[in-house]
């Protein structure tokens, strides 16, 4: 069975050297790249199954790594984690806006990194064994190939806008609120911000086109993706 494969994008040699001994030591297959551009190049040659990424790198930070992958239909949906020695809420909200999957602040514990590393690694091999295509009027979500068409056109979802999407229209019809939506797409606690929801949700409006409409606001409680008439 292939490896799972891990790009470490860390400045810090001894901290990534440290991260990788650990990993291949678990059963990972680990790459490491001391900036975000070597990262990035890395990508466009070799595919990874999860990106371990410090924010303070050299010249392009963590945060404009995310969001250049995050644009890149082939990359987005490679999870993220960030690290970083910063601990300010602000840096997380951002993080969770650009679509990481999960932060961990430095100094971490490698164990809890690698059970961390997992959970995001199983939470996508969930997402993939659900039922395998979802549609409703003009939107059609296919599951496997993580492919979102409106009216046959396919449109480019980051990895979390499609999480939100998917868990919208498999509970379409019933109120989630914000609370609820971190918990279930970010995996994070309510108390980090529900302002984080209510970004995505713009861009996923914006991207949906005729379908924007059935992303409902439900004031005072939440979204709620409607069932139509």
């Amino acid at each position: 069975m292939a490896k799972t494969r891990v790009l470490i994008i860390e400045d810090d040699k001894h901290l990534s050297k440290l991260i990788q001994y650990n990993f291949e030591k678990s059963g990972f297959q680990c790459f490491v790249t001391e900036s975000a551009e070597d990262g990035l190049t890395y990508l466009d040659h070799h595919w990874v199954d999860l990106i371990l990424l410090d924010v303070m790198l050299p010249e392009m930070d963590g945060f404009e790594f995310c969001k250049t992958i995050k644009q890149n239909q082939k990359q987005s949906g490679i999870p993220v984690i960030m690290l970083t020695a910063k601990s300010d809420e602000i840096d997380r909200i951002v993080g969770f806006e650009l679509g990481i999957d999960d932060f961990v602040p430095k100094p971490f514990s490698i164990r809890e990194l690698i059970l961390r590393a997992k959970a995001v690694l199983k939470r996508g091999k969930a997402d993939q064994e659900e039922a395998e295509i979802l549609s409703i009027d003009q939107l059609m979500i296919d599951i496997p190939r993580h492919r979102v068409t409106v009216a046959g056109q396919e449109i480019t979802l980051t990895h979390i806008e499609f999480k939100l999407l998917l868990t919208l229209l498999q509970r379409k019809g019933k109120v989630q609120t914000r609370d609820t939506l971190l918990d279930d797409v970010w995996n994070i606690e309510a108390d980090v911000t529900t302002r984080t929801v209510d970004t995505h949700i713009r861009h996923l409006r914006q991207k949906l086109g005729s379908m924007e409409k059935r992303i409902e606001t439900v004031r005072g409680l939440g979204y709620r993706f409607s069932e139509g008439v």
